[in-house]
Protein backbone atom coordinates (compact mmCIF):
# COMPACT_ATOMS: atom_id res chain seq x y z
CA UNK A 1 0.00 0.00 0.00
CA UNK A 2 1.02 3.73 -0.59
CA UNK A 3 1.97 6.03 2.37
CA UNK A 4 -1.89 7.22 1.84
CA UNK A 5 -3.45 4.51 1.64
CA UNK A 6 -1.96 2.88 4.89
CA UNK A 7 -2.94 5.58 6.92
CA UNK A 8 -6.51 5.70 5.81
CA UNK A 9 -6.42 1.80 6.88
CA UNK A 10 -5.59 2.61 10.30
CA UNK A 11 -7.59 5.63 10.38
CA UNK A 12 -11.01 3.91 8.85
CA UNK A 13 -11.01 0.30 8.75
CA UNK A 14 -12.23 0.11 12.02
CA UNK A 15 -15.60 1.66 11.51
CA UNK A 16 -15.97 0.85 7.63
CA UNK A 17 -14.31 -2.82 7.24
CA UNK A 18 -14.53 -6.05 8.20
CA UNK A 19 -12.61 -8.85 7.36
CA UNK A 20 -15.21 -11.74 6.38
CA UNK A 21 -13.33 -14.69 8.21
CA UNK A 22 -13.69 -12.94 11.13
CA UNK A 23 -17.92 -11.94 11.11
CA UNK A 24 -19.42 -14.24 13.96
CA UNK A 25 -21.32 -17.11 12.81
CA UNK A 26 -24.45 -16.47 11.29
CA UNK A 27 -26.65 -13.76 9.39
CA UNK A 28 -24.59 -10.03 8.77
CA UNK A 29 -26.06 -7.18 11.10
CA UNK A 30 -26.47 -4.96 8.15
CA UNK A 31 -28.77 -2.38 9.49
CA UNK A 32 -26.65 -1.91 12.73
CA UNK A 33 -23.83 -1.81 11.07
CA UNK A 34 -24.86 1.09 9.14
CA UNK A 35 -26.80 2.72 11.74
CA UNK A 36 -30.25 2.68 9.54
CA UNK A 37 -32.10 -0.19 7.71
CA UNK A 38 -32.09 0.18 4.10
CA UNK A 39 -31.96 -1.75 1.22
CA UNK A 40 -28.65 -3.68 0.80
CA UNK A 41 -26.79 -3.73 -2.33
CA UNK A 42 -23.47 -6.15 -2.53
CA UNK A 43 -20.86 -5.39 -4.89
CA UNK A 44 -18.44 -7.97 -5.55
CA UNK A 45 -14.89 -7.08 -6.78
CA UNK A 46 -14.26 -3.16 -5.97
CA UNK A 47 -11.29 -3.06 -6.93
CA UNK A 48 -9.71 0.32 -6.68
CA UNK A 49 -13.19 1.94 -5.69
CA UNK A 50 -13.53 4.20 -8.56
CA UNK A 51 -16.82 2.85 -9.69
CA UNK A 52 -18.03 2.14 -5.88
CA UNK A 53 -17.80 5.07 -4.77
CA UNK A 54 -19.60 7.17 -7.41
CA UNK A 55 -22.44 4.42 -7.28
CA UNK A 56 -22.33 4.53 -3.69
CA UNK A 57 -22.60 8.09 -3.67
CA UNK A 58 -25.87 7.92 -6.10
CA UNK A 59 -27.84 6.27 -4.49
CA UNK A 60 -27.81 7.48 -1.00
CA UNK A 61 -30.92 5.52 0.12
CA UNK A 62 -28.90 2.13 -0.09
CA UNK A 63 -26.74 0.73 2.07
CA UNK A 64 -23.92 -0.13 -0.14
CA UNK A 65 -21.69 -2.83 0.73
CA UNK A 66 -18.03 -3.64 -1.41
CA UNK A 67 -16.48 -7.08 -0.73
CA UNK A 68 -12.77 -7.03 -1.95
CA UNK A 69 -9.22 -9.23 -1.38
CA UNK A 70 -7.23 -6.63 -2.74
CA UNK A 71 -6.26 -4.44 0.81
CA UNK A 72 -4.46 -1.59 -1.10
CA UNK A 73 -7.96 -0.78 -3.55
CA UNK A 74 -9.93 -0.91 -0.15
CA UNK A 75 -7.75 1.21 1.62
CA UNK A 76 -8.16 3.66 -2.02
CA UNK A 77 -11.84 3.21 -1.70
CA UNK A 78 -11.99 4.65 1.83
CA UNK A 79 -9.88 7.22 0.70
CA UNK A 80 -12.58 8.23 -1.86
CA UNK A 81 -15.06 7.91 0.85
CA UNK A 82 -13.86 10.06 2.93
CA UNK A 83 -13.30 12.69 0.16
CA UNK A 84 -16.61 12.12 -0.91
CA UNK A 85 -17.99 12.69 2.82
CA UNK A 86 -19.57 8.85 2.15
CA UNK A 87 -21.90 7.56 4.74
CA UNK A 88 -23.90 4.56 3.36
CA UNK A 89 -20.72 2.30 2.56
CA UNK A 90 -18.90 -0.45 4.32
CA UNK A 91 -16.17 -2.75 2.79
CA UNK A 92 -15.79 -6.31 3.61
CA UNK A 93 -12.17 -8.12 2.56
CA UNK A 94 -12.43 -11.59 1.60
CA UNK A 95 -14.12 -14.51 -0.30
CA UNK A 96 -17.54 -13.35 -1.92
CA UNK A 97 -18.80 -16.93 -1.76
CA UNK A 98 -18.44 -17.09 1.90
CA UNK A 99 -20.09 -14.17 2.56
CA UNK A 100 -23.28 -15.14 0.50
CA UNK A 101 -23.40 -18.38 1.33
CA UNK A 102 -22.31 -17.92 5.50
CA UNK A 103 -23.05 -14.68 6.45
CA UNK A 104 -26.28 -13.27 3.41
CA UNK A 105 -29.67 -14.16 4.52
CA UNK A 106 -31.43 -15.52 1.47
CA UNK A 107 -34.10 -13.38 -0.03
CA UNK A 108 -32.34 -10.36 1.65
CA UNK A 109 -30.31 -8.36 -1.14
CA UNK A 110 -31.75 -5.54 -3.32
CA UNK A 111 -29.08 -6.04 -5.49
CA UNK A 112 -25.78 -7.58 -6.51
CA UNK A 113 -22.80 -6.07 -8.81
CA UNK A 114 -20.28 -7.67 -10.50
CA UNK A 115 -18.10 -5.17 -12.78
CA UNK A 116 -15.15 -6.57 -14.80
CA UNK A 117 -14.40 -9.83 -13.04
CA UNK A 118 -10.86 -11.40 -13.48
CA UNK A 119 -11.64 -13.19 -16.50
CA UNK A 120 -9.05 -15.65 -16.14
CA UNK A 121 -8.26 -15.45 -20.01
CA UNK A 122 -6.45 -19.00 -20.41
CA UNK A 123 -8.96 -21.80 -21.15
CA UNK A 124 -7.15 -24.41 -18.48
CA UNK A 125 -8.16 -21.26 -15.83
CA UNK A 126 -11.78 -20.90 -16.86
CA UNK A 127 -13.05 -23.06 -14.24
CA UNK A 128 -11.88 -20.39 -11.89
CA UNK A 129 -14.12 -17.77 -12.91
CA UNK A 130 -16.71 -16.04 -10.43
CA UNK A 131 -19.85 -16.35 -12.89
CA UNK A 132 -20.40 -20.10 -13.13
CA UNK A 133 -23.82 -21.96 -11.82
CA UNK A 134 -23.01 -22.49 -8.54
CA UNK A 135 -22.02 -19.39 -7.83
CA UNK A 136 -25.51 -18.00 -9.58
CA UNK A 137 -27.87 -19.91 -7.84
CA UNK A 138 -26.26 -18.78 -4.22
CA UNK A 139 -26.38 -15.40 -5.63
CA UNK A 140 -29.78 -15.19 -7.13
CA UNK A 141 -30.82 -17.38 -3.88
CA UNK A 142 -29.65 -14.16 -1.80
CA UNK A 143 -31.76 -11.78 -3.78
CA UNK A 144 -35.01 -10.42 -2.82
CA UNK A 145 -37.80 -10.82 -5.57
CA UNK A 146 -36.95 -8.24 -7.71
CA UNK A 147 -33.88 -7.98 -6.99
CA UNK A 148 -31.32 -7.36 -10.00
CA UNK A 149 -28.15 -9.09 -10.84
CA UNK A 150 -25.81 -7.14 -13.08
CA UNK A 151 -22.73 -7.93 -14.58
CA UNK A 152 -20.53 -6.61 -16.60
CA UNK A 153 -17.47 -7.23 -18.69
CA UNK A 154 -15.28 -6.52 -21.79
CA UNK A 155 -14.52 -10.05 -22.70
CA UNK A 156 -16.05 -11.80 -25.29
CA UNK A 157 -16.36 -15.05 -24.16
CA UNK A 158 -16.86 -14.52 -20.71
CA UNK A 159 -19.72 -12.41 -21.56
CA UNK A 160 -21.07 -15.05 -23.36
CA UNK A 161 -20.28 -17.93 -20.45
CA UNK A 162 -21.86 -15.19 -18.07
CA UNK A 163 -25.36 -14.79 -20.84
CA UNK A 164 -25.76 -18.54 -20.66
CA UNK A 165 -25.15 -19.29 -17.12
CA UNK A 166 -27.33 -16.49 -16.04
CA UNK A 167 -29.90 -17.23 -18.41
CA UNK A 168 -30.30 -21.48 -17.31
CA UNK A 169 -30.87 -20.13 -13.60
CA UNK A 170 -34.44 -20.55 -13.27
CA UNK A 171 -34.96 -17.47 -10.40
CA UNK A 172 -33.91 -15.49 -12.62
CA UNK A 173 -34.56 -13.54 -15.12
CA UNK A 174 -33.07 -11.36 -18.16
CA UNK A 175 -34.86 -7.86 -18.33
CA UNK A 176 -33.90 -7.82 -21.72
CA UNK A 177 -33.25 -10.08 -25.02
CA UNK A 178 -29.36 -10.41 -25.02
CA UNK A 179 -27.23 -8.01 -23.67
CA UNK A 180 -28.89 -4.97 -21.71
CA UNK A 181 -28.05 -1.73 -23.14
CA UNK A 182 -25.08 0.41 -21.19
CA UNK A 183 -26.99 1.85 -17.84
CA UNK A 184 -26.05 5.51 -18.07
CA UNK A 185 -25.87 5.76 -14.42
CA UNK A 186 -22.58 3.00 -14.37
CA UNK A 187 -19.79 5.21 -14.63
CA UNK A 188 -17.24 4.53 -17.37
CA UNK A 189 -14.02 3.61 -15.68
CA UNK A 190 -10.48 4.54 -17.13
CA UNK A 191 -10.20 0.82 -17.66
CA UNK A 192 -13.54 0.51 -19.50
CA UNK A 193 -12.23 3.73 -21.86
CA UNK A 194 -9.31 1.92 -22.44
CA UNK A 195 -10.81 -1.67 -23.49
CA UNK A 196 -12.92 0.77 -25.94
CA UNK A 197 -9.76 1.82 -27.33
CA UNK A 198 -8.07 -1.59 -28.04
CA UNK A 199 -11.47 -2.44 -29.61
CA UNK A 200 -12.89 -4.76 -26.84
CA UNK A 201 -16.75 -4.03 -26.27
CA UNK A 202 -18.15 -3.77 -23.04
CA UNK A 203 -21.17 -5.84 -22.88
CA UNK A 204 -23.89 -5.60 -19.50
CA UNK A 205 -26.29 -8.13 -18.35
CA UNK A 206 -29.46 -7.67 -16.09
CA UNK A 207 -31.23 -10.73 -14.31
CA UNK A 208 -34.19 -9.65 -12.25
CA UNK A 209 -35.39 -12.48 -9.02
CA UNK A 210 -38.40 -13.99 -10.07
Amino acid sequence: MTVGQARAWERRWGELGRQVPDLPPGPLDADSWFGRPAPLLLEIGSGMGETTAQLAAAAPELNYLAVEVYQPGLAQLMLRAEAMELRNLRLLRGDAVVLLGEHITPGSLHGVRIYFPDPWPKKKHHKRRLVQAGFVALAASRLAPGGVLHCATDVEDYAEQMLEVLSAEPLLRNRYDGWAPRPDWRPLTKFEARAEVEGRISRDLLFERV
